[in-house]
């Protein structure tokens, strides 16, 4: 007995999802109804979209910045990293900076796939160690219809020392606040 009553209740919410599935499309349909009869009639459907919104969830705006590059304070010729929320999946290697640009690699070590997208943030401090500016390198992955070679995994990176605090900036720091891939 108790089994037909599971069945049965498992039934129920299927046919309970059923119709609320139904009635919620043709509820969006029904809003463009009249438009798709005279579209018909006059040319292309304008296609519904429907929209979610997350209450008390701010849109971001602007780059992503890390914290932390207020909170290390290099010596004259040093460069350190800058924590951020990606640590665990890359190394950084190769890392240089001669005064005017910071240059090195982001090496992913979470998996073996494309890196998507890519951001890497460095700040730039006087001599006293505190932050006079910072710049960015950004990778995107540009989509092609082959993937004839192996995932790249392995960036590389220059990032210019920004003008208004060229000959000021004498040590850097390295970070990454964006980091997708597949």
């Amino acid at each position: 007995m108790k089994t037909r009553t599971g069945i049965a209740a498992a039934l129920s919410v299927v046919a309970l999802c059923a119709v609320v599935g139904v009635t919620v499309y043709a509820a969006a349909a029904g809003a463009n109804g009249d438009a798709r009869t005279v579209a018909a009639m006059e040319g292309p459907v304008t296609p519904f979209t429907p929209q979610a919104t997350f209450a008390g969830l701010t849109p971001a705006t602007g780059d992503p910045e890390l914290e932390s590059l207020v909170q290390v304070h290099p010596s004259p010729g040093a460069i350190v990293a800058a924590a951020g929320p990606f640590d665990d999946r890359f190394v950084l290697e190769d890392l240089a900076f001669d005064g005017g640009s910071v240059s090195g690699a982001v090496r992913v070590t979470s998996d073996v796939s494309d890196v998507l997208d890519l951001e890497v943030l460095a700040g730039f401090y006087d001599a006293k160690g505190v932050l006079v500016g910072n710049a960015r390198f950004v990778h995107h992955l540009v989509e092609d219809a082959t993937h004839a070679e192996p995932p790249e995994e392995r960036l590389e990176f220059t990032i210019a020392v920004p003008a208004d605090v060229s000959g000021r900036a004498v040590a850097a720091s390295i970070g990454v606040p964006v980091l997708v891939n597949e």
